[in-house]
């Protein structure tokens, strides 16, 4: 991938992983959604926080309490590792286009003192 914004053709039948950035205490990703979500019954329960940054398109993210958030384009949002959450909805046209940062993001201790 040359530009973020240049999408395969055609469009993928399933959601996309790209890694963009990949180390033991990071990962930063660019995802492809073209109206996939996460299959009923399923949940992400991931070790590491995550951030996602909705670039393009529209979506929701839903949590096991049954809270529902809408993301726009440039809208972000961090999820806490092991909050349970699910993909409900992704548009297709035009699709989405996440950056995802997972990593220690939450965790105070890890910042440098300066």
């Amino acid at each position: 991938m040359s530009n973020f914004f240049e999408l395969p053709e055609p469009l993928p039948a399933e959601e996309t992983f790209e890694p963009l950035v990949d180390s033991a205490a990071v990962l930063i990703e660019r995802i492809i959604s073209c109206g996939q979500t996460t299959p009923p019954g399923q949940w992400y329960d991931q070790e590491r926080d995550e951030w996602i940054l909705l670039v393009q398109g529209e979506a929701a993210i839903a949590y096991d309490d049954g809270t529902e958030i809408r993301l726009g384009a440039g809208d972000s949002l961090l999820i806490p590792a092991r909050q349970r959450h699910r993909v409900t909805f992704t548009s297709s046209a035009p699709p989405c286009l996440w950056l995802a940062v997972h990593g220690p993001l939450t965790h105070r201790e890890n910042v440098p003192k300066k």
